[in-house]
């Protein structure tokens, strides 16, 4: 199984580089690194090409100009350009536990995306990883919000898997599917812009085509740093799109990932 890595990123080239940094201490490597990114300043640009060059990775910047919150169609612009069976999906202000990729290859199922565990730093603690970007946060740092979602136990990850019931629930930052089953449902619906939705609504596509989601719990572990909340302002059109994707058990979007294949 072919596995590739996409990195949400926009303007924030400090909290990539506590990102990227966390990719080189996984104990499995993705077979591909590709950044999406949703219209960043050339600082973004200098930081990959800098830290591609340094530690000999191949990573594939995707880029578009800055339109305003485009994620779903970064997204599906990234994941067009990988050739991997697998996806595993973070944003740029992720910092990887050390076994991040491998837990999610190994709990891949067919039929099934994952959602790994998010944990939420405070913005001192935050403010403190942008500056000493090459340390890793564990379960006993301080500034930790929900210190039990730090927790890895191996053994432990099969046994409380949970069914993911509530597609709000559902965070595009942690999360991995089959790129085959992304480009059934056909991928990100782009009529989504700003802020939300654009996740809860691939994944109940993904659930009316009989793909279900599974909560990965002891592993997956994902340290979210501190930032202030996005803009709301489009918030209510994305929810009547998730609203008619429920209401019709629509499979397939119609401003998708094709145009890109």
């Amino acid at each position: 199984m072919k596995t590739a890595l996409i990195i949400a990123t926009y303007n924030w080239p400090s909290a990539l580089a506590c990102c990227l940094n966390s990719l080189l201490l996984q104990s499995h490597m993705p077979d591909e690194i590709i950044i999406a990114d949703d219209g960043s300043k050339n600082d973004t640009k200098e930081l990959i090409d800098r830290f591609s060059s340094l530690h000999k990775l191949p990573i594939i910047h995707v880029w578009h100009e800055d339109t305003g919150f485009k994620l779903a169609h970064i997204r599906n612009k990234a994941i067009a350009k990988s050739t991997s069976d697998y996806i595993i999906q973070i944003d740029g202000d992720i910092i990887m536990h050390s076994d991040f990729v491998k837990d999610h290859i190994q709990n891949a199922k067919q039929n099934r995306y994952l959602k790994g565990s998010r944990v939420l730093l405070n913005e001192e603690i935050t403010a403190h990883y942008l500056y000493h970007y090459k340390e890793q946060p564990t379960y006993l740092s301080s500034g930790i919000v929900n210190r039990f979602n730090a927790v890895r136990i191996s053994f432990l990850q099969h046994l409380f898997f949970k069914k993911i019931s509530d597609p709000f629930k559902i965070r595009g930052c942690n999360m991995s599917f089959w790129r085959n089953d992304f480009i059934d449902v056909n991928g990100y619906n782009e009529d989504i812009a700003g802020w939300g939705r654009e996740d809860s609504e691939l994944v109940m596509r993904f659930i009316n085509r009989s793909i279900f989601g599974k909560t990965l719990k002891f592993g997956g572990i994902a340290f979210h740093l501190y930032h202030k909340e996005n803009s709301k302002s489009g918030l209510h059109n994305n929810q009547s799109i998730l609203e008619e994707t429920i209401s019709n058990k629509l499979i397939r979007c119609s401003n998708g990932i094709d145009k890109y294949l």
